[in-house]
């Protein structure tokens, strides 16, 4: 039993004295504190124990920059200017129109009226975006550790210049050609085609004869013409005899002999008038000048031309051809017949058009035609491809397709080249406003912050040894826009100097900045 109870103890005490050091290091380390505490030690920096930069201690985590230069949290690094307030005319804060001291240039700059007119211009045209003026974002800078910082980061800059501002409404269209300038040429009687002169393609001037057609009716008109000429004749013989006998003739025959030939004439007029309804023209005039005989020849190829005529044998030549000639010049674009074939007045046999002058008809939406005005450009490029095709508008429906509620607009199109091919399809862009010299920046320049429209603004002396590269949050109006420019009627001034490429990264620090901030459109709470 004794050797059992001796055991216990002797490791107890082997476990005491095995725990002794490390009491004893305790010990010194707590008294070592209570000394230090006691004569305000402290303990060494990690960057001095590293023999790292001391700079990471000089940082602002909240804008990015050494502490000892932010302008955010130590104004006096770069003094803010006086807040001027908002500009009820432009729609701004810090107008730099109404205030060319606040742009960022080495020099103020000089706003004509010039620049105001064509500021009021862009923003009365048609409602532009507007800021909201309790946003305060614009008092807001965007700082860089240094040049190097920012170029790092993808940064790119470029001066505010000048460019045109374009503004239309677009819509599908199609181009034909001027129906004030296409004739349908057809057959103004019944019969069977004699010759055909012209073929598809073929240039016409106006009154070319391009086919004649053998036409029964037409013999008989001039046959008509003919036997009314010499009844006519007949009467005023018989009458005449019957004024020369005097006394010997009855007052009564003379009346019937006059009676007689006012019908004869009234016969010959409607046979005449016959001829010219079958497009035979035929001077009233000249019939007094011609015999029978005379008339007989003429009638025989009236209407043709005398280069034809002389190839033509009276002796075996119908005198039932009818000529169909051009109204117009132009050239032939259909041609629907041949020699031998029948045809009648319904049938078109040839489409003869001026290819000089061209209609385009673009179908716009409601809301767009209301803006469109007659003499306003447009362009248009066909799906084809090839050059722009520019006209003015001249005509404007004046109501909406029942079905798909569209405004159908024509614009007249020279083409004098006939490079342009009519039925062909495309878009077409009726130019609302068009001025070749606005302020124009790249599109990447501008961003929207929630509630206004911004553009980052390099600070004047940014390049100033020992300057802070900040940028300035400048609130904008933007106009015309396109696929790589867009407009800033009032906002910047020519020759600042913008962050294009990177702007997206400005942004994001300025929207980081706000978080907990609250609205930004309100102001900071």
């Amino acid at each position: 039993m004794d050797s059992l109870d001796r055991e216990p103890r002797q490791g107890f005490i082997r476990t005491v004295v095995g725990a002794i050091p490390t009491i004893l290091v305790l010990g010194a380390i707590g008294a070592v504190g209570w000394w230090g505490h006691t004569h305000n030690w402290a303990v060494p920096k990690f960057s001095t124990l590293t023999d790292g930069p001391t700079a990471a201690d000089d940082w602002c985590r909240e804008h990015n920059v050494p502490e000892s230069v932010c302008v955010e949290c130590n104004p006096d690094v770069m003094p803010a200017a006086k807040p001027r307030g908002w500009c009820r005319v432009h729609g701004v804060p810090e107008c730099v129109l109404c205030l060319p001291e606040l742009a960022q240039l080495s020099v103020v700059a000089s706003v004509t009226q010039a620049d105001l007119a064509r500021a009021k211009r862009s923003l009365e045209f048609t409602p532009r975006s507007e800021n909201i003026k309790a946003c305060t974002t614009h008092l807001r800078r965007i700082q860089f550790a240094s040049d190097e910082a920012a170029n790092n980061a993808g940064v790119a800059v470029t001066e505010v210049g000048w460019g045109p501002a374009v503004e239309f409404v677009a819509g599908p269209g199609e181009v034909e050609f001027d129906q004030t300038r296409v004739a349908h040429l057809s057959s103004r009687a019944p019969g069977t085609v004699w010759r055909v002169f012209k073929h598809l393609g073929d240039p016409v001037a106006a009154g070319e004869l391009v086919a004649l057609v053998d036409a029964a009716e037409v013999g008989k008109a001039k046959a008509e013409l003919l036997q009314a000429f010499a009844l006519q004749s007949l009467r005023e013989k018989t009458l005449q005899r019957m004024r020369s006998a005097g006394a010997a003739e009855s007052p009564l025959r003379i009346e019937e002999g006059e009676a007689s030939l006012r019908e004869a004439q009234i016969r010959r007029s409607a046979a005449r008038q016959m001829l010219v309804n079958l497009g035979l023209l035929l001077e009233a005039a000249d019939l007094e000048k011609r015999n029978a005989d005379q008339l007989e020849s003429e009638l025989q190829f009236l209407g043709l031309p005398a280069t034809l005529t002389k190839s033509l044998d009276p002796r075996t030549t119908t005198s039932n051809l009818l000529p169909i000639v051009s109204p117009t010049d132009g050239i032939v674009v259909s041609r629907d017949v041949v020699a031998g074939e029948v045809v009648d007045l319904a049938r078109i046999l040839f489409e003869v058009v001026d290819p000089q002058y061209l209609w385009l008809t673009l179908d716009l939406k409601g809301e767009d035609a209301r803006r469109v005005k007659t003499g306003q450009p447009v362009r248009f490029r066909p799906d084809a491809g090839g050059a722009e095709l520019l006209g003015a508008i001249a005509w404007i429906s004046p109501q909406a397709d029942p079905k798909t509620r569209t405004v159908k607009v024509r614009a007249d199109v020279p083409n004098p080249t006939g490079a342009y091919r009519a039925n062909s399809f495309g878009t077409g862009r009726v130019i609302l406003r068009d001025e070749p010299h606005v302020l124009s920046v790249p599109s990447e320049a501008v961003q929207w912050e929630g509630c206004c429209h911004v553009v980052f603004v390099r600070d004047k002396d940014y390049l100033k040894p020992g300057s802070p590269k900040v940028f300035h949050v400048r609130k904008v109006r933007v106009g015309a826009k396109n696929d790589a420019t867009v407009e800033i009627p009032v906002g910047l001034l020519p020759g600042e100097v913008i962050v294009t490429r990177g702007s997206g990264l400005l942004l994001t620090e300025l929207k980081r900045n706000e978080l907990g901030e609250g609205c930004a459109c309100h102001g900071k709470k």
